[in-house]
């Protein structure tokens, strides 16, 4: 059909509409329904037919139609926490692409605190609107846990709650990660390394402490206990504030690079370099980390692989209910190493010789 003529088959207001699909295609309104839903009862070659008709025309179904038609919402419930923090806000984007990339529309709902109490409300309101799968992204630790012991009345799927904790998951190994960052450092020659932890009722949070820990005792190097932070740059500072104080500080591994970038600041502040005097390593790669001064030593993961693989594993509960149960993913973060960690030099004694 020339241009003219489909633009002749289109809707009043110039939008392609199902009847205007039948009359291109030369088939009925319920055969272009059939088609759209992907039922049977439709010959290969009408519905080629139909297809065709539904590209000339550049006729795209609304979700609200195909709902009705096939009696499934088509929507993925994503609850995740308010924030502007880089791995949980690129998690989401990857999540939402891969959703709709898969045909499914996105409900999402940001929570201000991803506790018990909040996530089981934010699941029982997605349950009510009856979407077909929930994706919980960074809930605390007790709300993985209440996520746990739901009755499967909707296939449900964890990115970061501990996968230990919940029946099925995908997330880095934060644990290995941190493990790997401590490793680095120590291979430096650093007699020891300080931890800049991130809030504990994190699973994230929790697995890097212990990460860092066992590479400590592995090691038999000396064992501070960790100073909190929140995640942000300005906790990393206020933290790194009081390590900038301690002569014997030699390296820091932060929680994330935002409290790294922080603590950063703070030393460069008290008149110690990086990493002449104090090595610092970070936690996520974020974009900045390689423009930084030094440029950060960190763990790089990949936030939008992360979400594609989770969505792949709530679709595949959809599409296939009753199939095996899946298996937990667990990743290893890439360590990448840059200016701010270097080899452990010792600080002149007050007599001039090193300690």
């Amino acid at each position: 059909m020339t241009d003219s003529g489909a633009r002749r088959a289109t809707g009043r207001h110039g939008t392609p509409v199902m009847m205007d699909v039948a009359a291109l295609a030369g088939v009925s309104y319920q055969t272009v329904s059939r088609v759209i839903n992907d039922q049977p009862g439709v010959r290969a070659s009408t519905r080629e037919r139909v297809l065709a008709a539904m590209r000339e025309l550049g006729y795209r179904p609304s979700p609200a139609a195909r709902s009705l038609a096939s009696g499934r919402s088509r929507t993925i419930g994503i609850v995740t926490i308010g924030t502007d923090l880089y791995g949980p806000t690129t998690t989401l984007r990857g999540v939402e692409a891969a959703i709709r990339g898969a045909g499914y529309t996105v409900s999402t709902e940001s929570l201000s605190r991803f506790d018990r109490a909040s996530a089981l409300a934010a699941v029982e309101r997605m349950t009510a609107q009856r979407v077909e799968g929930i994706l919980a992204i960074d809930p605390e630790v007790d709300a993985a846990a209440a996520l746990r012991v739901l009755p499967p009345t909707v296939p449900l799927m964890v990115l970061r709650g501990g996968l230990d904790a919940v029946a099925a998951g995908v997330q880095f190994d934060s644990t290995a990660g941190a493990h790997n960052a401590v490793r680095h450092l120590l291979d430096l020659g650093h007699p020891t390394v300080r931890h800049l932890a991130g809030p504990l009722r994190f699973e994230a949070a929790r697995s890097r402490v212990r990460g860092w820990r066992a590479a400590l005792e592995e090691a038999g190097a000396p064992i501070h206990e960790p100073l909190q932070g929140d995640w942000s740059a300005r906790s990393g500072y206020a933290t790194g504030q009081v390590l900038a104080a301690d002569p014997d500080v030699s390296a820091v591994f932060a929680a994330n690079d935002q409290m790294a970038v922080g603590l950063i600041r703070a030393l460069y502040e008290a008149g110690r370099t990086v990493p002449g005097d104090v090595s610092v390593i970070g936690f996520d790669d974020i974009p900045e980390a390689a423009y930084l001064v030094p440029p950060l030593t960190t763990l790089r993961q990949d936030f939008i692989d992360e979400g594609r693989r989770a969505v792949a594993m709530l679709l595949a509960q959809i599409e296939h209910p009753g199939a095996a149960e899946p298996i937990p993913v667990r990743m290893v973060p890439d360590l990448i190493v840059r200016s701010s960690t270097g080899r452990y030099t010792p600080r002149p004694a007050p007599g001039g010789s090193p300690q």
